[in-house]
């Protein structure tokens, strides 16, 4: 302590300011059934993480979307020009500002996953600016945040379904999940595998995406949990349904909980979620739905409404920001983004007891880019000097 309150607060003013951000975007490929992954809608054989980073009084900040590489250009064209000289003070204040600025451009979609990776990285620089893990500069109500493995793709065969799932149960996560709805009458021998796998205990959970019609979600919401005691249903139709999600949510069976949410990205969504409501827990994806900022203010909703809000993805960073969520029910420990944190990343977070828990020797999100390991998976942006 050097008695000298000025010199104690750090850089300069004007050195708190925004001098540079920098845009990055890395492409890493699936390690599922030759090459390729699938769930009830969906086939794809790659992952891609934008990366941004805000350099700011002698620190540097990180944030991150999982998106098409348009959202870094996203952020090179529209968000980050409007951070130069910005002071870093309050990342509300520019989650505003860009908010504002990208109106016409399109705020959801691209533009509200380029303004996630932003708002995260603008927590994360003044978390480390104040010397702070992220977790004690949040209004934090948890220390730790349960998780569920989820996995259990579509083009799983039934051997690496039960090892996936039965494997995170062997480490002690007491919850999983797979996708179903694909080939529906695939499901229920796969469903078979899995209970046994895990056996009785452990809650199994699956995931739509949105592939069924009203009528056929009713039907397997029943089968689900009549035959393997299924409790989590999410996307069991569109998320854009909402009177479908409404009428499984009223007519499924009671302990059968019907969630949605992953694909909100403005607050309109959320509360067209709550409304009525549509679902009995409620998600949001920090890294979609506008950030870390965003993020507080949907959780103020989630509370307001008596709903539980549950983490989708992105552990390193939910680990962090979902500690702020009074009504905390889970976070999605998802195969793909674990794989591909841990190879861009020093300092992720595994699970310990079903849990994980926010490193808090570390400041900001704890995360150290491993460059060399990164480079191969290139697909936009440059390597720093």
């Amino acid at each position: 302590m050097t008695g000298d309150p000025a010199a104690e607060a750090g850089p300069d003013r004007e050195d708190r300011r925004v001098h540079a951000v920098d845009v990055h975007a890395f492409q890493v490929p699936t390690d599922g059934p030759d090459g390729r992954e699938q769930d009830g809608t969906l086939e794809w054989d790659s992952t891609t993480m934008v990366l941004v980073r805000v350099h700011a009084g002698g620190h540097t900040g990180l944030g991150y979307t999982y998106g098409d590489v348009s959202v870094a250009s996203f952020v090179s064209s529209k968000l980050a020009p409007l951070l130069h000289g910005q002071a870093v003070s309050s990342p509300p204040a520019l989650w505003r500002r860009m908010g504002q600025q990208i109106r016409n451009a399109g705020r959801p979609g691209v533009g509200a996953m380029a303004l996630s990776a932003v708002d995260v990285a603008l927590w994360d620089l003044k978390a480390r600016g104040l010397g702070l893990p992220l977790v004690q500069l949040l209004p934090a109500h948890h220390d730790r945040v349960p998780v569920y493995g989820s996995g259990g793709f579509t083009n799983y065969s039934l051997d690496r379904l039960a090892d996936q799932l039965g494997g995170w149960v062997r480490q002690g996560i007491p919850r999983v999940k797979l996708k179903t709805s694909r080939e529906p009458e695939r499901d229920p021998q796969r469903l078979t595998a899995v209970r046994k796998a895990i056996g009785d205990e452990p809650e199994l959970f699956v995931d739509a995406n949105g592939a069924l019609t009203r009528k056929e979600a009713l039907y397997w919401a029943r089968r689900f949990h009549d035959e393997w005691d299924v409790r989590w249903f999410e996307e069991p139709v569109s998320s854009a349904d909402l009177e479908g999600l409404r009428m499984l949510r009223e007519r499924g069976p009671e302990r059968l909980e019907v969630a949605a949410g992953e694909y909100a990205f403005t607050m309109r969504d959320f509360v067209n979620l709550v409304d009525g409501p549509a679902v009995d827990c409620l998600q949001a994806d920090v890294t979609r739905c506008g950030g870390i900022t965003a993020l507080l203010e949907v959780a103020g909703l989630s509370a307001a409404q008596h709903l539980d809000l549950s983490a989708h993805c992105a552990p390193a960073v939910s680990a962090h920001a979902f500690c702020a969520v009074r009504r905390l029910r889970h976070l999605e420990y998802f195969h793909d983004h674990v794989r591909v944190e841990d190879l861009l990343f020093d300092g992720t977070l595994p699970p310990v007891g079903g849990t994980v828990r926010p490193a808090t020797d570390r400041p900001g999100l704890g995360l150290d880019i491993k460059w060399a390991d990164a480079e191969p998976y290139r697909v936009y942006g440059a390597r720093p000097a």
